[in-house]
C-alpha cells in the first residue's frame, strides 16, 4: 500500500502533515472568529488546534499503526507526546497569562516602565486544554490515515 510521501518515513510524515494541518486550520479558524486575515497564526504559537498535540499525536498513532501497541517505540512516541500536551497545556500557558498581567502592567505604568520592556511580550504561548484535545484528535486521525 502506498501513502502520500513527504519524507518517505510514514510516522514522520504523519507528524508533519498533522503539524502543517493544524496550522492552517488556525489560520481558518481565528480567520472565522475575527474576519482578518493573520498570516502569523502560520508559524505562530498557541491557538485552536494545537500543532504542538497534532504533531506528537500524528506520530504516536502512526507508531502504533506501523509497530503496534507493544513496541518500544510507541511507549516512547506515547510518552513524549503526553509530556509535550501536558508542557503546552500547562507551563506554556502559565507563561502566557504571565504575560498578560504584565503587558497589563506596562501599559499602565508606562512613565514608570524601564527600558526593558519597550516591547510587549507574547502572550498566546500555550493552549487550553480544548485546543491540546483538539490537536491531538487531530493528529490521531491524521496518523491512522497516512
Amino acid at each position: 500500500m502506498t501513502h502520500m510521501i513527504v519524507t518517505g518515513n510514514r510516522p514522520l510524515d504523519a507528524a508533519l502533515i498533522a503539524w502543517f494541518v493544524a496550522q492552517v486550520l488556525k489560520v481558518v479558524i481565528n480567520f472565522a472568529a475575527n474576519k482578518e486575515f493573520n498570516a502569523e497564526r502560520f508559524v505562530g504559537a498557541g491557538g485552536m488546534p494545537s500543532s504542538h498535540s497534532a504533531f506528537v499525536m500524528g506520530l504516536t498513532a502512526s507508531i502504533l499503526k506501523v509497530c503496534g501497541f507493544t513496541s518500544p517505540e510507541f511507549a516512547i512516541a506515547l510518552c513524549i507526546g503526553l509530556v509535550v500536551m501536558y508542557d503546552a497545556s500547562g507551563v506554556r500557558r502559565a507563561a502566557g497569562e504571565q504575560a498578560k498581567i504584565l503587558n497589563y502592567i506596562m501599559y499602565h505604568w508606562k512613565e514608570l516602565k524601564p527600558e526593558i520592556f519597550e516591547r510587549e511580550l507574547k502572550e498566546l504561548l500555550g493552549h487550553s486544554p480544548v485546543e491540546v484535545i483538539a490537536g491531538a484528535i487531530l493528529g490521531v486521525v491524521i496518523g491512522f490515515s497516512v
